[in-house]
């Protein structure tokens, strides 16, 4: 072991510390140290051997010691009152002439140390300061933003913003703390009794009819599930499986005769209740499930049967634990005949907890995230039902096995009783949001005040003042502001669905809207956990726990690709009723004559104009992605009518250009998320919020354009001049951005206890 006491030992002490700083000490360092100090004599052979001795990049030295090195230097330092300015060879020294034995070194050590600072190519005066935790002063705080933060509060949280607060307040609520460390039994109890206690707010039946507990306000719902969404996500995920999926399969597919029966006792959490519709065999195929439900005129009942394990009910939320009931979609018989999946209640539970006779359930067990939520699957052994338990808003069976339905066509029979699932698409996009603004939240904040390097002598930089760390967040937050209005918009007019638009244009929004919302929820929380570095890693950070809870939100309520192969499907027609069939030929036909018409021929001077304000202008940027929209949809049509001409099934010409149609979806999405934007922006009466939200917008459409920048110039829509420019004006938009960051994410008023994060709710790192 060294002995610091030693004024030979004391003055390489500081070569040795920046030597070991990364933990890794090369052959060529070693040996360059080595060498000098072989020459010097004012080294005893047994002081050069002991320094020699930890310098085996085989043998690093331990924590301990190395921190006892530390500890020496920065006592030694304060008492020989070195300054930050001091050199590897002052600091060595120094340290030489106090504390230790009193022996005066000679003017040879200097040189020597210097000429070992100077091989080893180390800024010695960065070292010192780094050493000594000293920083020139950091710099000045964020500049006051340029509008009202609770101004642009009061605007997101809209016309449900008592609601939204009192939520906020309530999920302060000691009873509400967060709980880690819970093992997955203990996790499902805990999200049970939130959910409990949430149903005791009256929150879970919003949605219900009054005497149900409600207002009837399916808006309300979701601005709850919203809301909510800023805590704990398994609880969010049971509350809409209970109170959404279950309790709403009750609402809109049953009668007056269900909702006497059950939804009071739904809404107040009373009956816990499942929605069995994802089977092994059949996801996103929901028109071929195999669980059937087969009438006994003899004894009016359905018997609700699983024929083989691939028709097992997968993935249930609320199976594995709670659940007493479960809604079974299942294809209905009745008399030999085949009428297409059905909903039933079926109870899964006795009062005590015990699985029903004939009805199997299994837990689906420890998953990525949202371990709160109990996961299981169910079988059913030709279970009887009474013949009351049919939700048969849409169809009705007699006592004699009679079928009778308001709606003649089983297809629209069948996309009325799945538009359920609108409500749910958009809820998922929402909850997916919320987390992402509190990613963004704590990773803007962070970025804020976390300073690395800066020029010599000068103070460290905030994070966000880096380009690369603007470019990463900046372009996310603008896009998060967007999607905020096109979700208030779709939610409203789902809403009032009925009034003027069909539910098919809704349903083809809220799924391009719930595709697009949470692919941009995982990649923004991914780039906020990199953008927080080590600390992002951190477990009470939250941004790690955020991203597993909302992973499975590519998928559920509808897979992502999916969607958008259904958004893709239905642009490819005005007709698309007519063509649900997959009728490609057709639609395909059409879609290459009608759109043909619509895309304009380029204009060779705006083609090249790189002028900012043109860049900037809205015009600009709706015509560029309207452009792509509908050159693309020209394409794919033109692809499929190509496939179809050379003797291609239909079928098989659909998923060979699969890839054009996702394409082509999200450049649809794109589209309209900026148009609903742009309309929300223009609708802002403050002068302030606006001229900020222009900016988000412009940020927004113009990122949007440069992320595909290959596709335009490829189209010729662009030329490589403008191409550049526009690559410039986004980091002009992100500069203009950054002093407002920090505000623009305080405005989605996430309190400091649902964010959780110490990086985000307390000061900074000081200097160092």
């Amino acid at each position: 072991m060294l002995d610091t006491d030693s004024p030979r030992v004391r003055a390489v002490l500081p070569l040795l510390y920046v030597a070991w700083a990364d933990g890794v000490l090369t052959p060529s360092e070693a040996e360059t140290i080595r060498g000098h100090l072989r020459t010097q004599e004012w080294l005893d052979a047994s002081t050069r051997e002991a320094i020699c001795d930890h310098l085996d990049p085989q043998s690093p030295p331990t924590p301990t010691q190395y921190f006892r090195w530390i500890r020496t230097l920065r006592d030694g330092a304060g008492d020989a009152a070195v300054t930050t300015r001091s050199s590897l060879a002052e600091l060595g020294m120094a340290l030489a002439n106090v504390g230790g034995d009193g022996t005066a070194l000679p003017e040879a050590s200097r040189r020597a140390l210097e000429d070992i600072e100077a091989a080893l190519n180390i800024d010695g005066e960065e070292v010192v300061r780094d050493l000594l935790g000293e920083r020139p002063e950091p710099s000045p705080v964020e500049p006051e933003a340029p509008f009202d933060t609770d101004a642009m509060r009061r605007l997101l949280d809209g016309p449900h913003a008592e609601l939204r607060e009192d939520i906020r307040t309530l999920l302060q609520d000691p009873v509400f703390e967060y709980q880690d460390g819970l093992g997955t039994e203990a996790y499902r109890e805990q999200v049970l009794r939130w959910c409990e206690h949430l149903a005791d707010q009256g929150l879970g039946a919003l949605a219900y009819p009054d005497a149900y507990g409600g207002g009837g306000d399916m808006e309300k719902f979701i601005v709850a599930f919203e809301t909510l969404a800023y805590h704990d996500l398994s609880l969010v995920v049971k509350f809409g499986v209970q109170f959404g999926l279950f309790g709403g399969s009750i609402h809109h597919l049953g009668t007056e005769r269900h909702h006497e029966e059950y939804l009071d006792r739904v809404g107040t959490l009373d009956l816990p209740g499942c929605f069995a519709m994802t089977e092994w065999g059949h996801g996103s195929n929901v028109r071929e499930l195999e669980t059937t439900a087969r009438y006994d005129p003899t004894t009016e009942e359905f018997v609700i049967n699983t024929p083989h394990d691939g028709a097992r009910k997968e993935w249930i939320g609320n199976a594995a634990a709670h659940g007493q009931v479960a809604t079974v979609f299942a294809q209905l018989r009745t008399d030999g005949e085949e009428h297409g999946v059905h909903a039933f209640l079926v109870p899964i539970r006795a009062d005590d907890g015990t699985p029903k006779p004939r009805v199997r359930i299994e837990d689906c067990g420890e998953k990525v995230g949202l371990n709160g939520v109990d996961n299981g699957r169910l079988w059913f052994d030709q279970v009887r039902i009474p013949r009351a338990n049919l939700l048969d808003r849409y169809a009705q069976v007699a006592p004699d096995g009679t079928y009778d339905s308001p709606i003649p066509s089983s297809g629209k029979r069948f996309f009325t009783m799945l538009s359920t699932l609108i409500g749910g698409r958009i809820s998922v996009a929402r909850a997916g949001l919320s987390a992402t603004k509190s990613g963004l939240t704590i990773a803007v904040r962070y970025g804020n005040r976390r300073r690395q390097f800066g020029p010599k002598d000068e103070p460290e930089v905030p994070l966000l003042d880096y380009r690369t760390h603007k470019r990463r967040l900046l372009p996310r937050l603008a896009t998060t502001y967007a999607l905020h209005f096109a979700l208030d918009d779709l939610t409203a007019r789902f809403a009032r669905k009925g009034r003027g638009e069909s539910l098919e244009a809704i349903e083809a929004e809220a799924n391009a809207l719930k595709a697009y919302a949470t692919w941009h929820t995982s990649a923004t929380l991914q780039e906020a956990r990199e953008a927080c570095g080590g600390q992002g890693y951190r477990a009470d950070t939250r941004i790690g726990r955020l991203r597993a809870d909302t992973d499975v939100f590519t998928t559920f309520e509808g897979d992502n690709t999916v969607l958008m192969l259904q958004v893709a499907k239905g642009l490819l027609s005005d007709f698309q009723r007519e063509f649900r069939d997959m009728n490609l030929w057709g639609m395909a036909r059409l879609v290459a004559d009608e759109v043909a018409t619509q895309v304009q021929e380029l204009n060779p001077v705006v083609t090249r104009t790189t002028d900012p304000d043109h860049l900037r202008a809205l015009p600009f940027q709706q015509s560029a992605l309207t452009y792509r929209a509908e050159k693309q949809l020209q394409n794919v049509g033109r692809r499929l009518q190509r496939r179809i001409d050379d003797g291609m099934e239909p079928f098989d010409a659909f998923v060979d250009v699969q890839d054009h149609l996702v394409q082509c979806a999200r450049a649809d999405a794109e589209r309209m998320i900026l148009e609903r934007f742009a309309d929300a922006v223009e609708g802002v009466e403050d002068a302030d919020l606006r001229e900020t939200l222009t900016t988000l917008r412009r940020l927004f459409a113009l990122s949007r354009i440069e992320a595909d920048l290959d596709w335009f110039l490829e189209a010729g829509y662009v030329s490589g001049s403008k191409a550049k420019a526009i690559r410039g004006a986004v980091n002009d938009l992100c500069d203009e951005v950054r002093p407002q960051a920090e505000a623009l994410v305080n405005a989605f008023g996430i309190p400091d206890a649902l964010l959780g994060a110490p990086i985000a709710t307390k000061p900074g790192p000081g200097p160092k």
